[in-house]
């Protein structure tokens, strides 16, 4: 059985690649591969292998030995899913990955932005703590997590996770009822619970629902010193009108993983903003890469495969 894997470089240069390799004939194994060079490199092979290659119908419908679509990722956007249902090509992914990796993640900073990191390490850079009249910088007021109220959006296995990691802390956590789904759920709505947040952390998938779900007029019912972090996908957050609240100070503290646009080839707001005094952290969808949920993938992978033959 041939398989080919177009981007492996998506999951790092550290990454043994045993676990698939031992339910294979061969391997071939690319850095890199556009959608145009997709149909070439899977010529003949039985299983592709990909995280965000996309896989259209025109390709698919080249590839008639192609019968399993091994996606590196949860997330399946980047394959025609109708054609390869046609086609009678399985596709299969892998979930609950990362989920430590993320949750810890999240957690960082939503410590950084209670401490005011952005804030602190920025007057350190600059000398302000040198011409201190005492020992210490106390201009930004931080925020102590005990006995705070963190509000999650999404209550699944992630969101489960950073509850349990945030009450270590000594926070009181609720949980919003699922975005759109608010009249028949028992939780209450994010908008309900906004207003005594002290924390939210978004967990929840971009769908209609959920676009701009955190917009202008829920972030004028936060408390002005409330935090933000969104370890999810972009566009949760109305990201410009965020910016908007922390610069004018009705918000306290800003942290993304994720943007709308990934890379953000044309630039964005939020980092033309980290040049600017703002509690903001932006990471580069980095909270999922530990070595151990990499490794992870490759394994549920190598399920994946083991499971595929088996049926």
């Amino acid at each position: 059985m041939k398989a080919v894997i177009l981007d492996a470089a998506s999951l790092g240069p550290d990454i043994d690649l045993a676990p698939i390799r031992q339910h294979l004939d061969i391997l071939d194994v690319h850095d890199q591969s556009t959608r145009d060079q997709a149909a070439e490199r899977l010529a003949g092979a039985e299983v592709a292998i990909v995280n965000k290659v996309v896989l259209d119908a025109q390709t698919l419908d080249a590839l008639p030995a192609l019968r399993l679509i091994c996606v590196l990722a949860t997330g399946t956007n980047n394959i025609d899913m109708a054609a390869a249902k046609r086609l009678g090509i399985a596709v299969k992914n892998v979930t609950a990955y990362g989920t430590a990796s993320v949750a810890q993640h999240t957690l960082m900073l939503m410590l950084a932005l209670a401490t005011r990191l952005p804030l602190y390490q920025r007057d350190v850079a600059e000398g302000r703590w040198n011409q201190s009249p005492f020992f210490c910088l106390m201009g930004h007021t931080t925020l102590q997590l005990e006995g705070k109220r963190l509000v999650i959006v999404g209550q699944g296995e992630l969101g489960s996770k950073v509850a349990r990691l945030a009450q270590a802390f000594g926070m009181h956590v609720d949980f919003a009822a699922r975005p759109g789904n608010e009249a028949h759920d028992s939780r209450p709505g994010l908008r309900d619970l906004a207003p005594e947040a002290d924390v939210i952390s978004l967990h929840c998938p971009l769908t209609e629902a959920t676009r701009h779900l955190v917009d202008d007029a829920l972030l004028a019912s936060l408390k002005p010193d409330a935090l933000l972090v969104n370890c999810a996908r972009g566009g949760i957050i109305d990201e410009q009108a965020a910016l908007e609240a922390l610069r004018q100070g009705r918000l306290g503290g800003l942290g993304v993983d994720v943007l709308p646009e990934e890379p953000p080839r044309d630039g964005h707001p939020l980092l033309d903003a980290l040049g600017e005094p703002l509690n903001l952290i932006v990471t580069p969808h980095n909270a999922w890469i530990t070595p151990e949920a990499r490794q992870r993938i490759v394994a549920l992978t190598a399920d994946n495969l083991r499971g595929w033959q088996a049926g």
